[in-house]
């Protein structure tokens, strides 16, 4: 009888790991595709690290939120930024100030390489609990391992960082704004029909 149990012990593990690795399949299989006049970029999310930056980006852009905004902030060797809906209009003083008006609690587990992608946030001064900005997001051009400890990252570019060192090589203003507006669309998708396009 002592026999079964263990034998019953295996099984159990067995499906519950079988489990687990459908649940990661389906998990993973969600990606964002971010599209601009400079071509795509299909984000994956680390949904498993930041499962409530995550369903709030993937809510945002099922809604139609990032339509028409830009990446207001692009800065060679480092980033490109957007998100902020206060770029949709033509002043671009307010640009990096906006939102949907609210937070996202802090979920900071990664670490930022090329091609992650984090969350903005207000500074320590006022922000001491890391808290990210409810729309705002941005996409490291190079490792900046400076960062890690301090912003979330929710998801890493599996196609298009070509299109991201486009972005961040475009001429731009004193407070690194783009001179000429680069505007995205943003949509929820399968991996493969991101990457089958």
């Amino acid at each position: 009888m002592w026999q079964l149990k263990p034998l019953a012990f295996i099984i159990a593990a067995l499906i519950i790991s079988a489990k687990g690795s459908v649940l990661m399949a389906a998990d993973t299989d969600q990606v964002a595709v971010i599209e601009t006049s400079f071509g795509k970029i299909v984000v994956d999310f680390y949904e498993a690290d930041a499962p409530k930056t995550t369903a709030n980006f993937v809510k945002l852009a099922e809604k139609g939120f990032y339509d028409g905004t830009t990446f207001h902030r692009v800065i060679p060797n480092f980033m490109i930024q957007g998100g902020d809906p206060n770029s949709k209009d033509d002043d671009r003083g307010n640009d990096g100030t906006g939102g949907p008006g609210y937070e996202i609690d802090a979920e900071i587990k990664r670490e930022h390489n090329r091609g992650t992608v984090a969350t903005a946030r207000k500074g320590d001064q006022v922000n001491p609990q890391k808290k990210s900005s409810g729309s705002q997001f941005f996409i490291n051009v190079k490792d900046n391992d400076f960062l890690n400890g301090g912003y979330t990252v929710f998801g890493e570019v599996i196609e298009g960082m070509d299109v991201a060192d486009k972005i961040v090589a475009v001429k731009r203003d004193g407070r690194d704004n783009p001179l000429e507006k680069v505007e995205m669309k943003v949509s929820i998708s399968t991996r493969a029909e991101a990457l089958a396009k």
